[in-house]
């Protein structure tokens, strides 16, 4: 099948099953649709996958606290301002759910350096879920690809046998990048890695690049400055409709009460 025919069903794809998961999910909670702007007939940015962690603190606290982390670039508002996005999404998704999103990102931050700080942070925060910008700086860098792998592969087993949720986040597009072979080995460690471990990955670079795609053929091509800001706001999009997708992909039963 041609890349042209692989990029179409994508997010619609995921759009439209949004809804249909969440309208049979208990309490009948409902997701606003993607605004037009993030509308992206192309390649999955989302790989679906449970979040059991996030799913037990939402049934037993009704609270979720999620820690961002690694390497992140100043926008016009700055990156912080978006995941208010994703609070304002799942709060209005679910019923009585207080969600806190902590930003502790660093520009240019590598992999390494940021798998060192995310012990430290998630029990400051007692997050539930990690959401992990990697692989532009180490890219930039020359960092190996093999210590790169080894590096983020150990963070994530961390985080999941300390029942935290991570979903990895990865590389920005670059029309200069796309041929790089080193730039684009760090895309692919990232999917594999996220495959392995079962964790949610978010196709930043596939998401960049297919809106600059449609845009160009509209004839609305966008500043670098206005790409970055309509990039972060369609990032917050996807992320909290794949955390709310991800709740009910394996909801962990209630542990069954005490025979003493």
């Amino acid at each position: 099948m041609s890349r042209a025919a692989t990029l179409l069903g994508v997010i619609g794809a995921i759009v439209l099953g949004w809804a249909a998961v969440v309208a049979r999910a208990q309490d009948n909670p409902v997701l606003t649709p993607v605004p037009k702007a993030c509308e992206v007939p192309g390649e999955t940015v989302i790989a679906a996958s449970p979040l059991p962690n996030v799913a037990t603190a939402l049934r037993d606290r009704k609270k979720i606290t999620i820690l961002t982390i690694g390497s992140t670039a100043a926008a016009v508002r700055g990156p912080g301002a978006y995941y208010a996005v994703v609070e304002q999404v799942l709060e209005a998704t679910f019923k009585g759910l207080d969600v806190e999103v902590i930003n502790r990102g660093v520009s240019g931050e590598l992999a390494a350096d940021a798998a060192e700080r995310i012990k430290t942070e998630v029990s400051l925060t007692n997050a539930d879920l990690v959401l992990w910008q990697l692989g532009t700086a180490d890219a930039l860098a020359q960092v190996p690809v093999a210590d790169f792998y080894v590096t983020v592969t150990d963070a994530v087993t961390w985080l999941k046998e300390h029942k935290i949720d991570v979903i990895l986040v990865g590389l920005r597009y670059s029309k200069a990048m796309s041929k790089d072979l080193q730039y684009q080995a760090f895309r692919a460690a990232i999917k594999e890695i996220a495959n392995q471990q079962n964790v949610l990955r978010f196709g930043r670079y596939e998401a960049e690049e297919t809106l600059e795609r449609i845009r160009r053929e509209q004839g609305t091509p966008m500043s670098e400055a206005a790409a970055t800001e309509s990039s972060y706001v369609c990032m917050a999009e996807y992320l909290a409709r794949a955390i709310a997708v991800g709740l009910f992909a394996r909801t962990p039963p209630k542990p069954a009460p005490s025979r003493n």
